[in-house]
């Protein structure tokens, strides 16, 4: 099915990893996992989608993990967020052009790729406007 408007088209069903290591009871051990999404994949499911803030980081490493080798990269269409994370003082967002492209450069090091094929902001910025945001995602 068509995601979006720039030909990007994935399955009907995709798979939202966060589950496999925050959220909904402990983390999943990784093998499990890694085991999971290549099975999703050889199933037909092209779309994955994972987080930066999932962990923190956790998450976008274990998808990382499956998609070193083989050849599951070239079947999927791959997509993380940035903009939402816990700090001391609890939940904070940014979505700064230097805070964006230093998510970015982490997430891509974090799952072993060179090209994110869906990025998004996970929650607004509201003190940047979101033109400045997007402007340095083109």
């Amino acid at each position: 099915m068509k995601l979006g408007s720039q030909g990007m088209e994935v399955s009907a069903q995709g798979l939202r990893c966060m589950g496999m290591s925050v959220a909904y009871g402990p983390p999943k051990p990784d093998a499990d996992m890694v085991a999971l999404i290549h099975h999703a994949v050889a199933a037909g499911v092209t779309f994955l989608d994972t987080s930066d803030v999932y962990g923190p980081h956790t998450n976008e490493t274990l998808l990382g993990k499956a998609l070193q080798g083989g050849s599951v990269r070239d079947r999927v269409d791959l997509a993380t967020k940035f903009g939402a994370f816990l700090s001391e003082d609890g939940w904070n967002v940014r979505g700064d052009p230097a805070y964006v492209r230093e998510a970015c450069e982490g997430s891509l090091k974090r799952l072993g790729v060179d090209c994110i094929d869906l990025y998004c902001q996970h929650r607004v910025d509201t003190r940047v406007p979101i033109e400045v945001t997007i402007s340095c995602m083109i």
